[in-house]
């Protein structure tokens, strides 16, 4: 598996329009719309394991995609949307077939466990989650039906893994789903634009964040 570096901060603009465009017939199909009053952010396990160039999982793309985040993630808070951090580890007891699929586990006394220090003031108390699917044995759906949320915006690591699956998750619990092109990022472009053309036609709006900050009012 290869990893490559498809997003820079000189090219994620461009890149994200790029995809945009190859899936915006399939959009076209849902034109839905995010709601300030209706909508939650969820940003998944942007850790030091993903984001730290020395560790083995490090995403080439994600730094790329921090700037948009922070920036989302601003708006939202200043708007009183709620925004909600992930933080990936297991144990041997919860960790199922992560640790047969991928050997290493990512445990809470890991040095690359814990969120970058750019979203460190919004992120005192991530939810804690164990798979791919940040709702599995997690207290996330509750969270959101106490605050009135029926959407879910999803940025953060990885695309074809984590943020799939999640969105996947919200689209069979009722959710509408809004996918970010521009503040997700993977391994490779392949693996990013199969998730892009797989959301779009069954589950999620792929959106760019500049287009959700002002689709919301943010």
């Amino acid at each position: 598996m290869k990893k490559e570096l498809y997003f820079t901060p000189d090219s994620i603009v461009k890149k994200a329009r790029e995809m945009l465009q190859d899936v915006e017939e399939l959009r076209k199909r849902h034109p839905l719309k995010p709601s300030p009053a209706r909508s939650a952010l969820l940003v998944l396990d942007m850790q030091r394991y993903f984001l730290d160039e020395r560790s083995h999982a490090f995403v080439p793309s994600a730094p790329a995609i921090i700037p948009g985040i922070v920036n989302l993630v601003e708006k939202c808070t200043g708007n009183g949307i709620p925004v909600i951090f992930t933080q990936h580890q297991n144990s041997e007891t919860n960790a199922g077939m992560m640790s047969t699929w991928w050997k290493e586990l990512m445990t809470a006394e890991s040095e690359y466990n814990r969120i970058i220090d750019e979203f460190k003031k919004w992120s005192k108390a991530p939810l804690k989650k164990n798979q791919y699917d940040a709702f599995y044995q997690t207290e996330l759906e509750e969270t959101l039906q106490q605050k009135g949320v029926s959407q879910l915006i999803i940025c953060g690591v990885m695309t074809h893994l984590c943020c799939e699956t999640t969105a996947r998750s919200a689209f069979v619990r009722g959710f509408e789903v809004f996918f970010t092109i521009d503040g997700t990022a993977t391994y490779n472009e392949p693996f990013h634009r199969a998730t892009l053309w797989n959301v779009a036609h069954g589950f999620a709006v792929p959106m760019l964040i500049d287009e959700i900050i002002m689709e919301s009012g943010s």
